[in-house]
């Protein structure tokens, strides 16, 4: 399925801004991302495996509250990190 990866994560993804996963759920795709792409899972997904609180990620187009949210391989998911500043 396609993930659209925010500009942050740019650098996991070696500059894409769009790529390429599997799995049956968010969990088994991140899990998949993060072979793909080390590093990736981490800052989307906090030691307690939850999604980070400033991180939002949207399964085509239905905002995902949790990892367990099941995906298939025509979705698309859509991650999207929280900016911050003053």
């Amino acid at each position: 399925m396609k993930v659209l990866v925010p500009s942050p994560l740019f650098s996991y993804t070696r500059g894409r801004s769009e790529v390429e996963a599997a799995g049956r759920t968010l969990a088994e795709v991140m899990a998949d991302l993060d072979v793909r792409f080390p590093g990736l899972r981490f800052r989307v997904v906090h030691e307690q495996g939850a999604i980070r609180e400033h991180v939002r990620m949207w399964v085509s187009g239905t905002l995902a509250r949790s990892l367990d949210v099941p995906v298939s391989h025509d979705d698309e998911v859509v991650i999207v990190a929280a900016l911050s500043g003053g």
